[in-house]
């Protein structure tokens, strides 16, 4: 059988070519044979060295590829940052921005202030005026007179003074038996009631406290009377600033003053000589006036210090009895003259726990 009949692909060589390998030794052929192998295992490794360079290239890619995603992200963190704080900073900026203008209408209320003090000639007057004299609204109720020379203006005083919890406030018809309850200094009053008589006694000390001072001239800047108490209690309990430690403080009804107490001895005293202080509130300062804790009449703009000579004041009554029994017990006691008391004319008691203002008026007649 013919092999080129028999063969699907039949290749067609050139005659010449044709007759050189008819003219090939075996030799000759073994050594083609050879070259071509040497040739086809040259190709294998370049084909390996591509793949190997093919899979290094992929490989490059994929890190290139997550060190962009890393870095995208990155990216986006800083910008989000940058955001944060370019909006922190407008927010500075606005609010920077309102406490200038605050400051701004601030300064031009206290210059027209200033302009209205001088135009009315207080300048100089001030410097006549104590300088511990609590500012307080007043009404002045009297008759007109058409005489020339008027060089006095009498005042009735109204005073209202704090009473706490555990204390009674008792006015007697006659002054000099106030006087004699006071030089006795202490007493013991029975409590007892009905058929428990002699099982409960108290002692009863009476003293004047010269530790309070009465803080006045508070600015009003809508702030709760809580927290200006707590920043009250701060600023006076700094010795930098001439205080102590506190005891109490509270606001006096139906005005916008303080009364301050201290533990100590001689910090109200220093306060008071002072007249008055700065108050830092709210990055700014205010003068307020510290004044005695006391009543008084004002005459010829001199203040001069007052006292009830029939009413004594008692503390530290302990909560055994209920109000009235209790009441009973204390009129009783200071009604007896053996016990230096006399005719009670008015009583008022406190319970512990609660808190009342006693209001003193001048007698007429």
């Amino acid at each position: 059988m013919d092999l080129k009949e028999e063969s699907f692909i039949q290749l067609s060589m050139p005659a010449e070519a044709e007759n050189s390998l008819l003219e090939m030794t075996p030799e000759r052929v073994r050594q083609e044979i050879e070259r071509y192998k040497e040739l086809c295992s040259a190709l294998e490794q370049d084909c390996v060295e591509l793949q190997t360079a093919k899979e290094a290239a992929e490989q490059r890619t994929r890190e290139l590829w997550k060190e962009g995603e890393y870095f995208h992200k990155h990216l986006e963190q800083q910008m989000s940052v940058s955001r944060v704080c370019v909006a922190s900073c407008q927010e500075t900026i606005h609010l920077a921005k309102e406490e200038r203008s605050r400051l701004r209408q601030e300064k031009q209320m206290l210059e027209k202030r200033l302009e209205q003090v001088k135009r009315r000639g207080l300048a100089e007057d001030l410097a006549t005026l104590l300088p511990s004299l609590p500012e307080r609204k007043m009404v002045f109720k009297g008759q007109v007179t058409d005489k020339e020379d008027v060089s006095t203006l009498t005042l009735t005083p109204l005073i209202h003074y704090p009473l706490p919890g555990g204390s009674a406030l008792i006015t007697f018809e006659k002054p000099e038996v106030a006087q004699r309850i006071m030089e006795l200094k202490e007493h013991v009053v029975e409590l007892s009631h009905g058929e428990e008589l002699d099982k409960c006694r108290v002692q009863i000390s009476l003293s004047r406290s010269c530790r309070r001072i009465l803080v006045s001239g508070l600015p009003s800047l809508g702030i709760p009377e809580e927290t200006l108490l707590d920043k009250l209690e701060l600023f006076f309990s700094k010795t930098k600033n001439g205080g102590g430690e506190v005891e109490t403080l509270e606001f006096l009804d139906d005005t916008s003053q303080v009364m301050l107490s201290f533990v100590q001895d001689g910090v109200a005293e220093q306060l008071i000589a002072r007249g008055c202080v700065q108050f830092p509130i709210r990055k700014a300062k205010y003068e307020i006036k510290i004044s005695p804790y006391v009543s008084g009449d004002i005459t010829s703009l001199q203040l001069r210090p007052s006292r009830c000579a029939r009413t004594v004041l008692l503390s530290g009554i302990p909560d055994v009895l209920d109000e009235e029994l209790t009441r009973d017990a204390l009129e009783i006691h200071f009604q007896k003259s053996s016990r230096g008391g006399g005719e009670v004319d008015a009583l008022s008691y406190v319970p512990e726990g609660r808190q009342a203002v006693a209001v003193f008026r001048e007698d007429v007649g």
